[in-house]
């Protein structure tokens, strides 16, 4: 009796003293990295930009984009060597640029809500599509007719959408007040002749809708705007990602 006590107060001690995750965070089983998530209506959105890299020097680094074949990129960063590439801080704070074959990662297009899309989302996680996207933006305040618009919509639902203050964000990073928790941050884009643009000054997220076989829908999330575009692009671009839970 007395070793059976002995065995259960060791095993409360050890689990006790094993680092556990913070509540509202999600530890990716691939790289190990930890992202706060955050509820916001009947969704659970990652609060960060996925930053997933695979370990494969063969899609990271200069080449030229493709709407076929998929494509990491690090911000400003030129080269195929995996490690140097996170140890960026562009890396660190706005993640990974992905192309749209990478994003899908192989998976067709869908406009379900929800998506089934995987992705290049972690297990348990998927990308959004473009209904996702507009179920958030009516939770923010838009109208199912404003979020079925083209182009720019609503009135204070980016600025709901981004994570407040000039820390990562180029003045005046207009109405931004965070209350969404979504905290979007400003990674920029890679352009499909092999050139980055933007960080500070735009958030760019694919989704899971395709447009056409060449485009995707995304959406834009500006510095000097409150409202969210709504608008396709080349598939061949490099946008960020956040990842919505199953």
């Amino acid at each position: 009796m007395k070793k059976t006590i002995i065995s259960l107060f060791a095993l409360v001690f050890i689990y006790s003293c094993t680092p556990q995750d913070a509540p509202n965070t999600f530890r990716d089983s691939r790289d190990g990295k930890v992202y706060k998530t955050v509820t916001i209506g009947e969704q659970v959105w990652m609060a960060e930009n996925l930053a997933y890299l695979p370990d494969d020097p063969g899609v990271v680094g200069p080449a030229i984009g493709s709407e076929t074949e998929p494509h990491f990129y690090v911000y400003g960063y030129y080269g195929t060597n995996v490690a140097a590439a996170k140890a960026t801080t562009d890396y660190i704070t706005y993640g990974v640029l992905y192309n749209w074959p990478a994003a899908m990662n192989g998976a067709a297009s869908s406009n379900a809500n929800p998506s089934s899309v995987q992705g290049i989302c972690p297990e348990g996680w998927h990308l959004p599509s473009d209904n996702e996207w507009k179920q958030l933006e009516m939770y923010l305040g838009m109208s199912k007719e404003t979020a079925d618009g083209f182009g720019w919509r609503g009135t204070d639902e980016c600025g709901k959408l981004k994570e407040a203050g000039t820390t990562h964000w180029e003045d005046p990073n207009k109405g931004a007040t965070n209350e969404s928790g979504f905290a979007a941050l400003p990674g920029g884009c890679r352009r499909a002749n092999g050139t980055f643009n933007y960080i500070g000054f735009y958030g760019e997220l694919w989704n899971s809708t395709e447009n056409n076989s060449d485009e995707a829908w995304y959406r834009y999330l500006p510095y000097d705007y409150s409202n969210v575009l709504r608008s396709y692009a080349n598939k061949d671009y490099g946008f960020s990602v956040r990842c919505v839970r199953d």
